[in-house]
């Protein structure tokens, strides 16, 4: 077994499930989304992305692709809540918070693109 591979796709699968995690629950409702679960979403999908600096094939590159996508998606929504709890007026409203877990689920898309991608290069690869 090769330990750095089974990292790589612990920290893509963790990237995923954290995603998930903080975008289930009702859209509109800031107490079904938890900030911390959004930070740790965004560290652990920082922390694959440079993994995925390494990789040269084309697969790679597409992982890389999906993995930016995602970090940007997930900063832009705790940018926002940062703004909404901090520099808006009304404060976190429901329409803010339904615009966060919009961003968030464009990130869960992105996330889940490189776990099939990752599970498909699996399958296929040869020893």
């Amino acid at each position: 077994m090769n330990t750095e591979k089974v990292v790589f796709a612990f920290f893509i699968v963790l990237a995923l499930t954290l995603n998930f995690g903080f975008f289930l629950g009702d859209i509109d409702n800031p107490d079904h989304h938890n900030v911390y679960e959004l930070f740790a979403a965004i560290l652990i999908s920082v922390i694959a992305t440079v993994m995925k600096f390494g990789d040269r094939t084309h697969v790679g590159a597409v992982l890389l692709a999906t993995s930016l996508v995602a970090d940007l998606q997930l900063i832009f929504a705790a940018m926002l809540w940062g703004a909404a709890t901090h520099v808006f007026e009304d404060g976190m409203t429901a329409a803010t918070m339904a615009s966060i877990v919009s961003l968030s689920a464009g990130a869960f898309l992105a996330n889940l693109t490189s776990v099939i991608l990752l599970i498909v290069e699996a399958v296929t690869l040869r020893h």
